[in-house]
């Protein structure tokens, strides 16, 4: 048996996670859970770095403390937000994908290089919190040395060692989609300074051993290893597809539904389509596209948890959703106005204008059925891009246990739903660290098949 400890940071919540591995084994073990969003600062939206990182170093420490026989350390996180070094100094709190700076980014980015050759380079759907957009309005890009990814920063702050992990470096829009290397000529192009950018590492590399008073506060002198280091590819690890017709949604604040490809189609139609290239682990391709995912709905009950001054049963909304009766207005879970942090109910209503429901879970289900429709209609765009008929698809992550939305998203696709397992990040995260170490299979498919032969899936069959 091999144990190793699995930082898994989401955009509302952080976890610290023992994850064990061994012959017919895989299992985790919850050691700490933390709060994570946005705080608003003077000059915008920032995520609050120093309070978690504290937060990991705390959680690795109570790890070590529960499982002295830890070997390694693995860090996944949401995607394209950075923090920028010089000599080593952070030199201010990352900023948060959802601050309205980026905007700017955009216009001036595709001013100098248009989104169709941004596309023909990258391979990105066009998100505009993508890095590349970050980086052009970030003044403070002239006075870094260094640039990365959380997950990477983090790395960085516990080794010494600054590396970027491909995966999460596809999400920045300046990897190359064909040769997934650094486009430097891009990168000057648009007026990012190249000496940022960090060497790349894949998946499975040892980034460097723990610093030495980090490791004598944790308990334990432990390597870092390399993960999947986006949340999603880790996700994907994880995803035990049962077929070469299995279609996929990561799904928590985002749903991101694709297929694994192992080359890429970057052709006119995925452009327009919205499809994005982003790198997986062993070089595979997560072909997907981004939907607003249960974010909608936690935000919706956030807004009616202030309104109230009370604390809602989520279980029981859903439940009294599940049995509302008749059609279900929808509107768009992507349109733009959905994306800050706010009233939404207030800014649903606006789209659903007089086909409002007039109770909240009337209203709840309007918000799962319409995140389902948007599901549906990408695993359908996915299938005809890649020319791959699909037979079923697998939920995985928070969503997975949401049964309204899995059978919705079911019926609607006309396609049977596995839900499972609801720990697919952090488990891809520990699979990687045991392939690392030899004590996991050495494929993708052995992994997987040892995630199925662990966790149990729940079969949602459409109906109708």
């Amino acid at each position: 048996m091999t144990a190793v400890a699995a930082v898994d940071l989401g955009a509302t919540s952080g976890r610290v996670m023992i994850g064990r591995i061994g012959e017919g084994v895989l299992d985790l073990e919850l050691v700490s859970r933390f709060p994570n969003g946005p705080v608003k600062r003077e000059d915008g939206l920032h995520w609050d770095f120093d309070a978690l990182y504290e937060h990991v170093v705390a959680g690795l420490t109570e790890a070590v403390r529960r499982e002295p026989s830890i070997e390694s350390i693995g860090i996944d996180s949401w995607a394209v937000d950075y923090g920028l070094l010089r000599d080593g100094e952070l030199l201010a709190e990352p900023f948060h994908y959802r601050d309205g700076r980026s905007e700017r980014g955009v216009t001036e980015v595709h001013a100098r290089v248009p989104f169709d050759e941004l596309y023909s380079r990258n391979g990105l759907q066009f998100l505009p919190f993508n890095t590349l957009y970050q980086y052009r309005v970030d003044g403070r890009t002239a006075d870094a040395d260094t640039a990365l990814l959380i997950p990477d920063l983090i790395a960085f702050l516990l080794t010494g060692v600054a590396v970027a992990e491909r995966t999460n470096a596809s999400t920045t829009g300046l990897l190359n989609v064909e040769t997934s290397a650094w486009d430097r000529e891009l990168a000057e192009r648009i007026g990012v300074p190249t000496g940022i950018l960090p060497p790349l590492v894949d998946p499975g590399t040892v980034i460097g051993a723990l610093r030495p008073g980090l490791a004598e506060r944790i308990g334990k002198d432990l390597p870092v290893i390399a993960v999947g280091s986006h949340d999603t590819a880790s996700a994907v690890v994880a995803v035990p597809l049962s077929s070469a017709g299995s279609a996929y949604i990561s799904c928590g604040t985002w749903g991101l539904v694709g297929l694994e490809l192992r080359e890429p189609r970057v052709t006119d139609a995925a452009r327009d389509a919205d499809f994005t290239h982003e790198l997986g682990v062993d070089g595979r391709y997560r072909f997907l596209h981004n939907v607003s995912g249960l974010w909608l709905l936690s935000e919706s009950v956030r807004a009616w948890e202030t309104e109230d001054g009370t604390v809602i049963d989520l279980p029981e909304l859903l439940a009294a959703a599940s049995a509302v009766a008749g059609e279900f207005p929808l509107f768009d879970a992507n349109d733009p106005s959905l994306s800050a942090p706010g009233d939404m109910p207030r800014r649903i209503a606006a789209l659903l204008g007089d086909r409002t429901p007039d109770s909240r879970p009337a209203f709840a289900r309007s918000i799962v059925e319409s995140i389902a429709a948007a599901f549906a209609d990408a695993v359908q765009t996915a299938s005809a891009l890649a020319g791959r008929d699909i037979d079923c698809i697998h939920v995985v992550g928070g969503g997975s246990l949401n049964r309204l939305l899995c059978q919705a998203t079911a019926d609607r696709a006309g396609l049977p739903v596995l839900a499972g397992p609801v720990e697919a990040t952090a488990l891809g995260n520990v699979l990687v660290q045991g392939r690392a170490l030899g004590a996991a299979p050495a494929t993708l498919e052995g992994l997987r098949a040892l995630v199925a032969a662990t966790h149990e899936l729940v079969c949602y069959e459409p109906r109708g």
